[in-house]
């Protein structure tokens, strides 16, 4: 897929790439290896800023799922900064979604969906992938959600 049908697609959602955020501790956005890219876990940032809080008490489920697309744009915006463009994409293979809930929440699925459906409207059946969504009691800044992903990637 390339950049530019990649931005159409985005832009059909009223979505724009953001800036590929660096780093907050040691280790790297993205490792490509054996011919795939390896997402490190991206967390919550809608319009630039951090979303905190809690899944069943103090954010809702449309909240999480907001938070969670916000998770898979970093991802798209942190394979393009690895890789130059989307155009060695070949598939989005796994998903893994942490969402920072309350013990009695169990709606982790349908936040992760934010992410999982983002995935497959931007690069329709190689979209499709494997996934987890688990609730932890914490996340990294006190966000609500974090997303790390494996992606097939075309040879060079």
């Amino acid at each position: 897929m390339t950049d530019a049908e990649v931005d159409a697609k985005l832009a059909e959602l009223g979505l724009t790439l953001p800036q590929a955020a660096a780093p907050i501790a040691a280790y790297v956005p993205v490792v490509v290896s054996g011919g795939h890219a390896f997402v490190s876990g991206q967390v919550s940032f809608v319009d630039g800023a951090l979303v905190k809080g809690r899944l069943g008490d103090d954010l809702t489920v449309e909240d999480g799922i907001r938070a969670a697309q916000g998770c898979g744009l970093m991802i798209l915006a942190q394979l393009k900064a690895a890789l130059g463009s989307f155009d060695r994409v070949e598939r989005i293979v796994k998903l893994g979604g942490f969402v920072n809930c309350t013990g009695d929440f169990t709606d982790q699925p349908d936040v992760v969906n934010g992410a999982s459906e983002l995935m497959v409207a931007v690069f329709g059946e190689a979209g499709k992938h494997a996934r987890a969504a688990v609730g932890v009691p914490a996340l990294p800044r006190g966000c609500a959600v974090e997303v790390d992903a494996i992606v097939a990637l075309r040879p060079a």
